[in-house]
């Protein structure tokens, strides 16, 4: 069983990391706000108001910002402030023993896809694909509050990840697995196909997402990732959202997950809305869940904060 952080409760406090591209600091100082104005107490790390080029800082300089809230006791939840570009080049620096014995609630998504399956698969620690500090705005709506704070504030030991009512969890290959849950945005995952720091989907229940993509580069990620075979080694596959993707060649996002998906007869449900769609579902990952796609139903089946 992987390892559960503690649950954030008003009052705790969240540490704010950069581990990507830089952000607006009016940005940040109106999210942080928000938070505040929810009761939480917010701490910064040392980078995260910094600019270094496409990414806020140098590798190490990113990781050890990381590194320091996991050595801060009094951090109970690590928050990314952006996703962006660069977060892979921070994996290097990591110390996943002290991460592994200081486990804390670590959320994102986009880019952080990378650490969050990578805290996942060598500290062993459950982390949270879901809000990022951008999304603490009066715009965020009330489904993607719900779902964060469900996932990291209350001590459920079941939960079906439900979509928003308009936005139907489809199946389009039926059948009843269990085990971990991995995934996240699939530019951020192909990225890292050939490094020490791959996913591993042997055994998991695999989801994916993206945004801004056409569908010739959905294409190259989907054949990547089969050639590579993170398909293969799956249990399931759950496809999230493709959020503002042009069709290319009259072939659509859904054309290609029929095309390529469907004939691998591994349970397979579509429409996840998660990552970075306009509603964010909450996705534990490390957690073991179980994905009935006959009935398109998607279950968390242990508690994830303690």
């Amino acid at each position: 069983m992987a390892i559960r952080p503690s649950l954030l409760q008003r009052g705790d406090t969240i540490g704010l990391v950069t581990p990507g591209s830089p952000l607006d600091p009016n940005v940040i100082n109106t999210r942080v706000q928000v938070l505040r104005d929810m009761g939480f107490n917010v701490v910064f790390g040392s980078h995260v108001y910094s600019h270094y080029g496409i990414v806020a800082a140098p590798p190490q300089q990113r990781a050890e910002d990381i590194m320091n809230m996991f050595r801060d006791p009094s951090v109970k939840m690590i928050l990314s402030t952006r996703g962006g570009t660069g977060v892979q080049t921070i994996l290097p620096y990591l110390d996943f023993g002290v991460i592994s014995n200081s486990p804390k609630i670590i959320s994102g998504y986009s880019d952080a896809t990378v650490l969050l399956n990578i805290l996942y698969l060598y500290s062993n620690l459950i982390t949270f694909h879901s809000l990022m500090l951008i999304d603490f705005q009066s715009e965020t709506p009330p489904y993607n509050y719900d779902q964060f704070f469900k996932a990291t504030s209350t001590l459920a030991t079941s939960r079906i990840i439900e979509n928003p009512p308009d936005i139907p969890l489809m199946s389009l290959v039926p059948g009843n697995v269990t085990g971990p849950i991995v995934g996240g945005n699939m530019t951020s995952l192909v990225n890292t196909l050939g490094t020490p720091y791959e996913i591993n989907t042997k055994g998991k229940i695999l989801f994916l997402e993206e945004t801004h993509a056409p569908s010739t580069m959905i294409f190259r990620y989907l054949t990547q990732l089969l050639m590579a075979g993170k398909f293969k080694d799956c249990l399931g596959i759950i496809m999230g959202e493709c959020t503002n993707c042009p069709v290319s060649y009259n072939t659509s996002y859904v054309d290609l997950i029929n095309n390529l998906l469907v004939p691998l007869r591994k349970p397979l449900i579509i429409n996840l809305a998660t990552g970075h769609g306009y509603y964010k579902a909450a996705i534990p990952i490390g957690a073991n869940v179980n994905l009935n796609s006959t009935e398109a139903i998607l279950t968390i089946l242990e508690p994830i904060v303690s």
